[in-house]
């Protein structure tokens, strides 16, 4: 596919922004008989394919929620196998920078992981800066935390009296869009403290397929069902 037709794509496509919520890894890898690590690598496969294609069907911007503030409570084994994924991807990344075509935007308190994961994350965001497609990774992220970031930061700029426009402006995900549409695999009906400030009047679609069985074609259904979908932004 070349530029022009990638541009008519992406202006043609209504979803400007779409967020994922990847649930199921370790039930995919129970239902297995694996250790939910298994389930994790395969999520992480997928992650990749889905990121790409997004891209490809003219998406600007897409959101994955991919480990939440939360998570550390989770059994260290499945937390230091999900910091090995991530330090492999990043590596991955830097080799591939020019094959993604994604301004990678890491969101969330960096402070908690690693001098070397925090180390080539700064290069993955510095590498790809010029690059159009927004892929934005929620890590050590939770969307309250995320709000009261925001707020003490306009305070520290010395701010007594602050904007709707002023907190958009300093949540994490300032360079994208707000989300049109969230979507959740697993099964739960919630959103699990994502993206609350940007998400105002997003769309909202569940499946029951669990991430690892998550395919491009499911990104498909998710772009048809948000063009069914009248949004009214509070109207009548």
């Amino acid at each position: 596919m070349d530029n022009k037709e990638r541009q008519e794509r992406k202006e043609a496509c209504p979803l400007k922004h779409v967020a994922f919520i990847m649930d199921g890894n370790g039930r995919w890898a129970k239902k297995r008989g694996m250790p939910r690590e298994f389930g994790h690598k395969h999520g992480a496969e997928v992650f990749d394919k889905i990121m790409r294609y997004c891209y490809e069907v003219g998406i600007g911007a897409a959101t994955f929620y991919v480990f939440s503030t939360e998570n550390w409570k989770r059994p260290k084994k499945e937390v230091d196998a999900i910091m090995r994924l991530l330090s492999q991807y990043l590596d991955d990344c830097k080799r591939q920078i020019k094959d993604y075509n994604a301004r990678f935007i890491f969101l969330g308190d960096k402070a908690i992981f690693t001098e070397k994961i925090r180390k080539k994350m700064y290069e993955v965001e510095e590498m790809s800066k010029d690059n159009e497609y927004i892929v934005n990774l929620a890590l050590n992220y939770g969307g309250r935390d995320e709000i009261a970031y925001a707020a003490n930061k306009l305070i520290a700029e010395g701010k007594t009296n602050i904007t709707e426009e002023d907190i958009s402006r300093c949540v994490y995900t300032c360079e994208s869009p707000d989300v049109d549409m969230i979507v959740r695999t697993g099964g739960d009906l919630r959103i699990s403290n994502f993206l609350l400030w940007q998400s105002a009047y997003a769309e909202l679609y569940f499946t029951d397929k669990l991430w690892p069985d998550f395919t491009t074609d499911d990104v498909d259904a998710v772009v048809e069902n948000f063009k069914q979908r009248k949004r009214r932004f509070g109207g009548v």
